[in-house]
C-alpha cells in the first residue's frame, strides 16, 4: 500500500504583498509613460491579478496615482534628511545639488514625478493636484528652513528661489552632465544665498 503523499498548499501573497506589487508596477509605469497614458488594465496585467483584486485595494485609478505620489514623497523626504547638514546650510544645498545631478542625468530619468504629475492633473481640486501641492508645499519649507539656518533677510522669497534653481535642475539634467549640473547649481544656490536679499553662507 502506498502512502499518500500530500503536496504542501501554495501560499497566496497577503494583502499588503499584493499592495506592494501593484503600487511598484504603478511607480514604474506612471513614471516612464505617463500616468494617464497608463491604464489600470496595463497595470493589473503586469502585476498579474485579478480586476477584483486590483480594485479591493484602489477604488479607482485616482487613488491608485495618489498612493504612487505618498510614495514618491516619502522616498523624497528619506532622501533629504539624509542630505541635510545640520546647522550647515551651504553644505546642506551642495549635498543636495550633487545628488540632484546624479539623479537627473541617470539611465530612466523622465524628470520629477510631481512637476510630471501636475502637467497632467491641471484642476487644483483633483485629489492628485493636492498631493502634488502637499509635497512641493513641504519642499519649500524644507529650502525655507536651510535659508533661515543661513539668515537670509528674506526667507521666503530665497525659498522661492532655490526651489525654482531646483526644478531647472531637474529639466537640464536631460542635457547635461551629473558633474557638470551638480556643479552649476551648487554655484547658483550659494549665489542666492549671498545676494543682497540673502546672506553670506555659513
Amino acid at each position: 500500500m502506498h502512502a499518500e503523499t500530500t503536496e504542501p498548499a501554495k501560499r497566496r501573497p497577503s494583502g499588503a504583498a499584493t499592495r506592494a506589487r501593484i503600487l511598484t508596477a504603478a511607480n514604474e509605469l506612471f513614471y516612464a509613460q505617463g500616468i494617464r497614458a497608463t491604464s489600470a488594465d496595463r497595470i493589473i496585467e503586469q502585476v498579474g491579478v485579478t480586476k477584483v483584486t486590483f480594485y479591493r485595494h484602489f477604488r479607482t485609478k485616482g487613488d491608485l496615482v495618489v498612493a504612487y505620489l505618498e510614495e514618491q514623497a516619502a522616498a523624497e523626504r528619506r532622501w533629504l534628511a539624509g542630505a541635510r547638514r545640520e546647522g550647515d546650510p551651504a553644505g546642506s544645498l551642495r549635498a543636495l545639488a550633487t545628488d540632484i545631478g546624479a539623479a537627473s542625468c541617470s539611465p530612466g530619468f523622465r524628470g520629477c514625478a510631481f512637476i510630471n504629475a501636475a502637467a497632467e492633473f491641471s484642476d487644483p481640486e483633483d485629489p492628485v493636484r493636492a498631493a502634488v501641492d502637499a509635497h512641493r508645499a513641504w519642499m519649500l519649507g524644507e529650502f525655507a528652513d536651510i535659508a533661515a539656518q543661513a539668515g537670509v533677510r528674506d526667507v521666503d522669497a530665497v525659498a522661492r528661489q532655490l526651489m525654482i534653481l531646483r526644478d531647472g535642475a531637474m529639466v537640464n539634467g536631460y542635457l547635461g552632465e551629473a558633474e557638470t549640473v551638480a556643479d552649476s547649481l551648487a554655484a547658483a544656490f550659494t549665489s542666492i544665498l549671498a545676494a543682497p536679499g540673502g546672506a553670506s553662507p555659513r
